[in-house]
């Protein structure tokens, strides 16, 4: 498996394909956009990836697996995960302006 190329491996295809999408939705978005690399913006998504790929890694997979999955077989664990998980993202808004990051305020003209 070592001796093989990395474009062998369908899950690295899939995390290829990810990547990419993500970044091809940004653009189409007008969301990606090149500016001048900000210390905190650095570090809150080094620490957030880092964070998330320890979850996943606790998880034994990714929000697919230990959420939706779950929850469609009644598990308590993914119960549990959805209470973490909304937990950590008011704690993570909490945390935005450490880094020099502003908090999203909520539109009440969206549909």
């Amino acid at each position: 498996m070592l001796e093989a190329s990395i474009f062998s491996d369908s899950t690295t295809i899939l995390n290829f394909g990810v990547i990419l999408g993500a970044f091809l939705a940004s653009a189409a978005g007008g969301l990606f956009k090149f500016t001048k690399v900000r210390v905190g913006n650095f570090l809150a998504s080094v620490i957030g990836g880092l964070m998330m790929g320890y979850g996943a890694r606790l998880a034994f997979g990714c929000n697919i697996c230990a959420y939706f999955g779950g929850i469609a077989s009644f598990s308590l664990h993914s119960y549990i995960w959805g209470i973490l998980a909304l937990a950590g993202t008011f704690i993570a808004l909490y945390l935005r302006p450490l880094f020099g990051l502003t908090v999203p305020k909520s539109n009440d003209s969206v549909c």
